[in-house]
């Protein structure tokens, strides 16, 4: 967060300059500024453009940022002015403080209170129980469990969610469907009839319904199979939800019925050609929404307005929804509902996401004509669930992915899951190779360890590492630097990754940091058989490890030690 703490530094500077009579006080001093890296890298590492400040102060750009730096105290930094710019350099004290700092909050070190303690509810993935994952469910869970996460590590009480849609129809046809499938293997002559479920895993489920014989309903057993599996897929895939809300047991407990009860109270339903209507169109949506048919039959809208009451009743601060794009006009229509039952609609909050295309052999594959990974747990298991959760999450969710299977399986620089682990691997392997014994090639003998653990922690304790830059040549000392910097940057890229809600973000940070990771490696040179400069080295390389793992752990990710 160096670019708001210089930015704040230069407005603690602009009050003291107004109050001591240096600028006018018809100086903006509540000016949007902004802090960016100079052009130029001999002007210094920050600069903040004080050009904006020209209208309110009455003088020119280069006259003002002079008047501001005479009021700032440089703290292991120096300033100076380029025009209209303060420029901050930084000195090698102030990037110490940054490996001081990791090293002695370890997993702690990216963790900010931007949440506050608020209670969140996140309903994710919540697939019709009728069958496996699509691949598309993939990247809702991937989403939903990485934000989750990033959400916790920032101090949002998080509860995570799954509603399960088992109280309409389609039970019904899973039923029907599982039926026609045991009968089949039983010697029956029977074919599917016309919009029942024709996957073959129902095959399989048949099966296990003949082996089972415990006496349920062809619908209840169908469905707790496909729940199961989902369950277990989704553990496999690092998911793991808090509740599996059944949407039958709204019915069961009246609670549609009472949300009715209240929407009629309130006056915002009526009735037109024998079906009951929602007046949504008095909270903004296009037109208004039928609640229950001609046919006396509730619509998926009914049963979904109860189901979020429901969870405002729990006492959710607020109610975060991930949604296909397809579900965009199902947004007013919530909004208007929860509005109309006198709760506050800008507690929901809806992330819509696209559709993944899979793409193998160069060619982009159409899911309903392949015969190979039509399933989720298809493409878990060819390419692994640490690539399938960073490919799944590394585009914005307003963003079609394209999934490129071989990439995905490939050990090159060019797989972006294998590039970031190969970078954690490597800094492993170094503080590893720095504790293990050595091979003296010209004599052919084994030497001691060039440092034990016990030196290593004891230094990390108390990181000192100024005296490294002396040492280091140019193209060592800004690679060295860029690294430090991009490991600080993260407290910031955390905090936007949350408030945007997009863990994509972190993917990218990964594949910068880590490219300035092997910047670093491929300049400098870490193990020596000078102890001092091995240790103030290893100091940096352990603090990359340890931001590493942690944003690797919020995405789901292994921070693997061996490649």
């Amino acid at each position: 967060m160096l670019k708001d703490y210089f930015i704040k530094t230069v407005k603690d500077a602009i009050l003291k300059a107004v109050e001591l009579g240096n600028l006018p006080e018809t100086t903006d001093k509540n000016i949007e500024l902004t802090c960016d890296k100079p052009k130029n890298k001999d002007f210094g590492d920050f600069a903040v453009n004080v050009s904006p400040l020209a209208k309110s102060a009455k003088n020119s750009p280069i006259n003002i940022a002079n008047a501001i730096k005479d009021k700032i105290e440089p703290k292991n930094f120096s300033v100076n002015v380029i025009a209209g710019f303060i420029n901050f350099k930084l000195e090698n004290k102030f990037l110490n403080d940054i490996i001081v700092e990791i090293l002695s909050k370890k997993q702690d070190y990216l963790k900010t209170n931007i949440g506050k303690n608020e209670k969140v509810n996140i309903e994710y993935v919540s697939a019709n129980p009728t069958g496996p994952f699509h691949i598309g469910h993939g990247r809702w869970a991937a989403l939903g469990s990485a934000l989750a996460n990033i959400m916790k590590y920032c101090n949002y009480d998080v509860f995570q969610e799954f509603y399960i849609n088992d109280a309409g129809n389609q039970i019904n046809k899973l039923a029907k469907s599982l039926e026609i499938r045991v009968r089949q293997l039983k010697g029956e002559k029977i074919e599917l009839e016309e919009g029942l479920y024709p996957g073959e895993y129902l095959i399989d489920c048949a099966k296990r319904y003949i082996e089972d014989d415990k006496g349920l309903s062809y619908g209840d057993f169908a469905k707790n199979d496909m729940l199961r599996q989902q369950k277990e897929l989704l553990e496999k895939f690092g998911t793991h939800f808090d509740l599996f809300f059944s949407e039958l047991t709204l019915y069961q407990n009246n609670e549609v019925d009472k949300c009715m009860e209240m929407l009629n109270k309130s006056g915002k339903i009526y009735k037109k050609d024998d079906a009951v209507w929602f007046k949504s169109s008095d909270f903004g949506d296009d037109q208004d929404r039928v609640l229950v048919k001609s046919d006396g039959k509730n619509t998926y809208l009914t049963a979904d307005i109860a189901y979020h009451k429901n969870k405002l009743d729990r006492g959710f601060d607020r109610l975060i929804n991930i949604w296909g794009a397809d579900h965009h006009g199902y947004i007013p229509r919530m909004k208007a509902a929860i509005e109309a039952l006198g709760y506050d609609p800008n507690k929901l909050e809806v992330i819509l996401g696209q559709l993944v295309n899979i793409i193998q052999d160069g060619q982009a594959q159409r899911m309903g004509k392949r015969k190979k990974m039509v399933t989720l747990d298809d493409l878990v298991e060819e390419v692994g669930v640490d690539a399938t959760r960073f490919w799944m999450l590394m585009r914005s969710s307003d963003t079609t992915i394209d999934f490129d299977i071989d990439l995905a399986k490939s050990q090159s620089d060019k797989n972006p899951v294998f590039y970031v682990q190969y970078a954690h691997a490597r800094a492993c392997s170094i503080l590893r190779k720095a504790l293990e014994k050595r091979l003296d090639i010209d004599n052919k003998t084994e030497l001691e360890p060039l440092l034990t653990k016990d030196e290593i922690d004891k230094f990390n304790q108390n990181p000192d590492i100024i005296s490294m830059f002396d040492n280091l040549s140019d193209e060592s000392y800004e690679a060295t630097k860029a690294l430090i910097l991009k490991l600080e940057e993260g407290k910031a890229l955390l905090a936007n990754a949350v408030k945007y809600r997009a863990p994509y973000m972190i993917c990218k940070y990964l594949l910068e940091l880590a490219n300035s990771f092997h910047h670093f490696y491929n300049y400098t040179r870490v193990l020596s058989d000078n102890k001092k400069d091995s240790l103030m080295k290893l100091a940096l390389v352990d603090s990359f490890r340890q931001v590493m793992a942690i944003m690797l752990n919020l995405i789901g990710v292994s921070a693997v030690e061996k490649m």
